[in-house]
This record gives structure tokens, C-alpha cells and sequence, in this order.
């Protein structure tokens, strides 16, 4: 193509980048950095910069034209892996579906009712335990125009009373079979991962065979693979574990008589949704594929679009700080909208002190109002479609649950893998390994982990119903961090004192003030308060300043050329003042009179435990 005169050539005269090229220039900066040195090669720059998922997904720092996978096709067409629709939210934006817990029927037909008046599209509500009575379902519901609204009910065991219930309440509104939208919410092998009740697949396929029947706008189950992210799992593992409950779902409902078609768009699959927005949208997608195989395997590669609802992550929710929740679920909604999610529910930010509040309520739906209406997340189908990093992590990720997948089905199915252990020691593994990382703030959590705020006044909520339990753990990623301050807060109740270490800031406050930050800001994680010495060097006068502050443990931050001359004879000083531990802000190395060190990757956990301890905090 011949450029008119004056025309601007943008990059057309520059000479192609190379990916040897971009390691040269990112190894100069780690050098800088001390990452790597003079020895390091180029290529080392990957295994430098890159990160590996809980997977054992290898991400690189840089990805190009190589790493892309083979094309994933089309919008709307097998595998799809860029959405169920050719259209995707284009028309209409996703459904955004809000979740109400409260057991007041009263109460939750306000709530219902102010979300569809203000953005809400559909409704996602609990019954049974922790939730509704069935009963109570015209209640909750009156003033909802049922053939306008989809409804998604969440009853555990009073499934079949709660869509009874439903049936009936439909019936009375003279309103035909035909009208009512939405999903009963069978899902008996949820049910057994969270209680570990085995489960009975025939009643939900025999709700999936009415449905089919006399309910066309009606999906009878969903797999809320949500219990697996909750109790610790991967991307992968949590994938794995869905399309395995998703399979058995088929199997039971072509026993009830349906083809195979009709039963596969009888279930809807649920998903987590985390401020990992590039996890999740590659999760949206690799459920979305995986979904498709099942169905090619079954023969009818055309009825495979997996109906996808995806819910911000529970375990990502913090009670403390829970404002910054607003930001967590921002990006997860965000995500799941990239990612090609059906309907999208965004757990308000205070979800973790309670019932939420009308303020929080709207905050939460006005998340995705802003998203689709003013960001227009919604107007461009699979808008990640073709990035090489998206396409390969789509890719691994799809592989990963599909091994996890088959071998749950070598050991039988996922009932028979919950049963034995499999499912629930694999999960385990995971949070172990995520543990250690939050422990040591590799995986840091704003507002808990880092950042936290001891005088923060957090609103109070009315207690949530309590979740059910007995089958797999109910994690949270602040859960570490949170019990540590609440151990502190409840110290500082009973005593009218907080938790305090006292900081010996050696020399100006230039020199000082970057490690004395790092180590408030570790021991406020723990709910613990800091008093410093201010710039000093005089060993007495440290020591002074010490016993004059109460505290009992104490902690040198300083550089390490004072570290040289100060440490020792500062820590004997400290020492013979009565100080029951002395921390060392910095790398650990051989300091007289210091029993610990505070460094960037020490396990935060480990040290506020010892230092709670050390105070007398019970």
C-alpha cells in the first residue's frame, strides 16, 4: 500500500523488535535491580520474570505469535471457547443476577424488589437451610412479575419443595408453564461436597425431564463448582471438579429418558469469579471449551454452549478494610465479563460481617451497571479473543482440568471422589500451598496482609445465617490475618491496651523510616501497634526510651552499615532493660543479641504468632 505524500509512516520505519532484544533490555534492569547479575543469561530472563499458577501453569513474563494455540473458532460455534452466543452481551449485556439470603421474607422481598427496580435483571435466592423457608416463597416474591424475571432458586434438599412451591406460586399468577425462566438449582453433588450427605441424583433429573416437558424456559440443575474454589482449589482443580458433577448430571438425566441434547441444556454451571481478572477470564473460557468436548463426545457438538453464571469469589472477601472488597469484586465482575459469563452476581462488599444493607446492595449492582453501561465491557464479544497470553492460558488451563477431570472419573465419578478423599485431599494440597504463600505475603491481600488499618470502624451488619457444613472446608484467603486481629482486638478489649512493639530507629530518619514502615506495617497485620524510639544512637537512650514505652518486645530498624556498629550493643541494652524478644528489620545475618529477623518474604503469619505470644495475648 503506496503512502500520499506527507502521510505519516508510524512504525513502518522501524526495524521489527525481536524477542532477544526484549530479554537484553529486561536483563539490564534486573541487574540494576540485583535480580541477576553479570553471569545471568538472556534466556534466564523467563524463569526471572515469569510465575507459575497453583496449576503448575507456567506463566511468561512475555508471550508472542508461538505461543498461541491453535484458533479457537468462532462466537457462538463449537468449541465455544468465545462464547455461547454469536452475539455475546451485545444486545442486551450480561444478566445481572443479585443473591439474597436473608430468612425474613419480608425483608428480602424489599431487597428484591429495590433490585429490580434499579438494574437488577434477575434473581438468585436462597431457601432451605440458611435461607427462605419454602413456604415463604409467595411472600418473598409478591410484587415479582415472574413471567418478566428469571428466577434462581438455591434449596439444597427442599429443591423439590421449593420448585413445587414455585410451580404453584406460578399457577396462581394464571401464568403459563411456558413463561417462567431461570433454574430450579438441583444440584445434589454440591450438596454432598458441602455436607457430605451422599447424594441422589434422580430426583434432580427427574426435575430436569419435567422441565424439558412443560417448562422450556427452565433449566432444572447447576453445577456450583463455587465449593471447590471455596475450599482452596485451583482454577483448574475447580474446573475439573464441575465438568466431572456436570457429566454425572448427564448420565442421570438420559437414564430419565431425555436425549442427550435436551439434558445438557438442562444444567448451568456456576463459577468464582477473583480480582485475578486474567485467571478468570481464561477460566470463563476453558469451562466454556471443556463443556463443548462433552458434549462432541456425546454427539451433539452443536447443543455444547455452556450456560455459565459467574459469582464474585467468597473466599477473596475480606471482613477487615471491607471497603477494599469494592475494588476486589470490580475487577472480578470485570473479568467474568470478559470473559463471556452469562449472568454475573457481585457479592456486596460487606457480605463478610453480614447481612448486606440496602447502601452496599446498590453499590454491588451499580458495579455492574457501570461496567456494562458506561466502561461498555458488553459491546465487544470476547474482547480477549487473540491475545497470545489469554489464548495460551486458556489453553494450559483446559488441559490441566481435564486431567483432573478424568481421573475423577477413573475413580468413579465425583460422588464416589468426594466420598473417598480424593477430591477433598487434592483441594487440601492446593490450600496448602496458597497458605504458605499468604503466609509470606507472596500473595498479598490489601487492607489485611498489607496495609491494614487498626482504626478502622467497620459497619455493623445482622448476622448472616450460618453456612452449612460437614463435607469440604469454607476457606478465606484473610482468614490467617483476620483471626490474629481478632486475638488482638480482643486483648485490646479486655486490657484497654493494644498490643505494642517498640521500634529502635537507629540514626536519621532517612535512613530509618523505610524499614520501620515494613515492620509496622507486618505487625499491624496482627493488630499490633508500633511505638518508636525516634533518630537515635545512643544505646542508653534507646533503652530508655524503651522501658518507657511499656512494651516488652522490641525490633531494631536501621540500614545495614548502622546495623554493623549499633545492633549488638543497642540489643544488649534492650536486653538488659528486660526486652523478651529483639526482631532485626532486614536479612538475617549474625547480630549479637537478635533472636529474629522481619525481610521481605519472611512468614508474616509465623512472626505475629511469636510476637502475640511474646506480648501475652492469649
Amino acid at each position: 500500500m503506496t503512502r500520499s505524500p506527507g502521510e505519516p509512516s508510524l512504525a513502518a520505519d522501524f526495524a521489527p523488535a525481536t524477542l532477544a532484544q526484549w530479554q537484553e533490555l529486561a536483563l539490564a534492569v534486573l541487574r540494576k535491580s540485583g535480580a541477576a547479575d553479570e553471569n545471568t543469561a538472556p534466556e534466564a530472563v523467563d524463569e526471572l520474570l515469569g510465575r507459575t499458577t497453583y496449576d503448575g501453569i507456567r506463566v511468561a513474563p512475555l508471550h508472542t505469535a508461538t505461543d498461541a494455540p491453535a484458533p479457537a473458532g468462532l462466537p457462538g460455534l463449537w468449541p465455544f471457547t468465545r462464547g455461547g452466543q454469536p452475539t455475546g452481551p451485545v444486545r442486551s449485556g450480561w444478566d445481572i443476577r443479585q443473591r439474597h439470603t436473608d430468612p425474613d421474607p419480608a425483608a428480602t422481598n424489599e431487597a428484591i424488589l429495590a433490585d429490580l427496580e434499579n438494574g437488577g435483571t434477575s434473581i438468585w435466592l436462597a431457601l432451605g437451610p440458611g435461607g427462605l423457608d419454602p413456604a415463604a416463597l409467595p411472600a418473598a416474591l409478591d410484587g415479582v412479575y415472574l413471567d418478566l424475571v428469571g428466577l434462581v432458586l438455591d434449596a439444597g434438599p427442599a429443591t423439590e419443595q421449593a420448585a413445587t412451591a414455585l410451580f404453584a406460586l406460578a399457577s396462581d399468577a394464571g401464568l403459563a408453564p411456558a413463561q417462567l425462566s431461570g433454574n430450579l438449582g438441583a444440584d445434589p453433588l454440591g450438596w454432598q461436597a458441602r455436607t457430605g450427605d451422599v447424594a441422589d441424583l434422580r430426583p434432580a433429573a427427574a426435575l430436569a425431564a419435567r422441565c424439558a416437558a412443560d417448562h422450556p424456559g427452565l433449566r432444572a440443575m447447576t453445577v456450583d463448582a463455587t465449593v471447590f474454589h471455596d475450599a482452596g482449589g485451583s482454577d483448574a482443580e475447580e474446573l475439573g471438579c464441575s465438568i466431572a458433577a456436570g457429566v454425572a448430571y448427564l448420565r442421570a438425566s438420559t437414564d430419565a429418558g431425555l436425549d442427550p441434547a435436551t439434558a445438557l441444556g438442562q444444567v448451568e454451571f456456576r463459577y468464582a469469579a477473583t480480582a485475578d481478572q486474567f485467571l478468570t477470564i481464561a477460566k470463563l473460557r476453558a469451562a466454556r471449551r471443556l463443556w463443548a468436548r462433552v458434549a462432541e463426545v456425546c454427539g451433539v457438538p452443536a447443543a455444547g454452549a455452556q450456560r455459565q453464571h459467574a459469582v464474585t469469589s467468597a473466599a477473596m472477601m475480606t471482613a477487615r478494610d471491607p471497603w477494599v472488597n469494592m475494588l476486589r469484586t470490580t475487577l472480578a465482575c470485570f473479568a467474568a465479563g470478559v470473559g463471556g459469563a452469562d449472568a454475573v452476581t457481585v457479592a456486596p462488599f460487606d457480605s463478610r460481617l453480614g447481612l448486606p444493607d440496602g447502601f452496599s446492595r446498590r453499590i454491588a449492582r451499580n458495579t455492574q451497571s457501570l461496567l456494562l453501561a458506561e466502561a461498555n465491557v458488553g459491546r465487544v464479544v470476547d474482547p480477549a479473543g487473540g491475545s497470545w497470553y489469554v489464548e495460551r492460558l486458556t489453553e494450559d488451563l483446559a488441559h490441566a482440568a481435564w486431567a483432573w477431570f478424568t481421573e475423577i472419573e477413573r475413580a468413579g465419578g465425583l460422588s464416589a471422589a468426594l466420598a473417598s478423599g480424593l477430591v477433598a485431599d487434592r483441594l487440601a494440597t492446593t490450600w496448602d500451598r496458597r497458605t504458605d504463600n499468604l503466609a509470606h505475603r507472596r500473595d498479598p491481600i490489601t487492607g489485611v496482609s498489607e496495609f491494614p488499618n487498626l482504626e478502622e470502624r467497620r459497619p455493623v451488619r445482622s448476622p448472616a445465617p450460618a453456612p452449612v457444613g460437614g463435607g469440604l472446608p469454607r476457606h478465606r484467603y484473610a482468614e490467617l490475618f483476620e483471626d490474629l486481629r481478632d486475638r488482638a482486638d480482643t486483648h485490646t478489649t479486655d486490657t484497654g491496651t493494644r498490643p505494642t512493639v517498640f521500634l529502635a530507629t537507629l540514626g536519621p530518619i532517612a535512613a530509618h523510616t523505610g524499614r520501620a514502615s515494613f515492620a509496622a506495617n507486618l505487625f499491624a497485620a496482627g493488630g499490633i501497634t508500633t511505638t518508636r524510639s525516634g533518630p537515635a544512637t545512643d544505646a542508653d537512650e534507646i533503652a530508655a526510651a524503651f522501658t518507657a514505652s511499656g512494651a516488652t518486645v522490641a525490633c531494631l530498624c536501621g540500614t545495614d552499615k548502622a546495623y554493623a556498629t549499633l545492633a549488638a550493643p543497642v540489643a544488649a541494652a534492650l536486653t538488659a532493660a528486660g526486652a523478651q524478644r529483639i526482631w532485626l528489620a532486614g536479612p538475617p545475618g549474625e547480630h549479637d543479641g537478635v533472636d529474629s529477623y522481619l525481610y521481605t518474604g519472611c512468614d508474616a503469619v509465623r512472626v505475629i504468632e511469636t510476637t502475640l505470644r511474646d506480648l501475652g495475648v492469649a
